[in-house]
């Protein structure tokens, strides 16, 4: 069984698709830049990373929602901006660690937007057994119960059980909701009893990681093509559209140049995508 690691050495930041970057002219603007992460690992394939873990926490009654990093307040020149960051685990957990691929114009992403943390159970899953839960039903772990011994023909039963889910995206359509996948894992259990960060941010097996592929922005699969069997075990995250490859159980610190977010990103409208302090943007998107 391969490992999981935590905290390791930064990787190199990405050369090909519409994830490569100049790394001599970082973006200006609110946010961006050069950004450590935590990720799962990229193992093959043209994409340039791994895709970022989301921290998750479970209340008392089973409900899994994602961590939304504490905001906090800075005057930078005079101008007010807002920041979404916080320690886990020996890390720090920014919001700029979703701020690719076009999701840094998203609403979901901004600081301080007031948005539903809980992960709602996808409508668009590719995994029969969601099929019994409505959609936009919070994940509750209760639904990964038998996740020591779930599988459907792909890779090893026991792995891991997924769950496709949208994340911080009340109120929001298209490029502005952020896709996750949530699993519950023996290997993540096993693995965050040695790793700080492992500890921090996943709970009884269960962690989550932004579902986009760092490569094309396409929406790769966890067990949901046969073709991922080509590789490792099968118990891997498969991108149909250019055949990337990425393994779910090794999670690493890597680095990418995240993209600002544009000065006119407005909180989403209270009532329609959970409400913000208030409406519009105020010159500093945040990081």
């Amino acid at each position: 069984m391969k490992g999981v690691v935590g905290a390791s050495a930064i990787a190199g930041i990405g050369s090909t698709g519409a994830a490569a970057v100049n790394t001599a002219t970082p973006p200006t603007g609110s946010g961006g830049g050069i950004t450590p992460f935590m990720g799962i690992e990229r193992i093959d394939g043209p994409a340039p990373r791994g895709m970022p873990i989301i921290p998750v926490e479970i209340d008392d009654e089973g409900v899994i929602s994602g961590r939304w990093p504490e905001v906090k307040e800075e005057t930078v020149q005079g101008q007010t901006e807002y920041l979404a960051e916080e320690e886990i685990g020996g890390i720090t957990y920014t919001s700029q660690w979703f701020q690719y691929c076009g999701k840094q114009t998203s609403p979901a992403l901004l600081p301080r937007a007031d948005q539903d943390n809980r992960f709602l159970s996808s409508e668009e899953t590719q995994y029969e057994w969601q099929s019994e839960l409505e959609a936009d039903e919070p994940l509750n772990i209760e639904h990964f119960d038998d996740y020591e011994d779930w599988g459907n023909e792909i890779g090893e039963d026991g792995a891991g059980k997924p769950a496709a889910a949208t994340w911080r995206s009340d109120g929001l359509e298209g490029g502005d909701v952020l896709n996750a996948i949530v699993m519950r894992s023996p290997r993540i259990e096993e693995a965050a009893q040695e790793d700080e960060f492992l500890e921090a941010a996943t709970q009884d097996g269960v962690f989550a990681y932004l579902n986009v592929c760092t490569h094309f922005c396409c929406v790769p699969g966890f067990k949901v093509s046969d073709t991922a069997e080509r590789f490792e075990d099968g118990n891997v995250i498969y991108c149909q559209c250019h055949a990337s490859v990425y393994d779910p159980f090794t999670i690493l610190e890597q680095s990418f140049l995240s993209f600002p977010q544009p000065d006119d990103v407005q909180l989403p409208e209270e009532g329609g995508g959970g409400g913000g302090e208030e409406e519009g943007g105020d010159g500093g998107g945040g990081h």
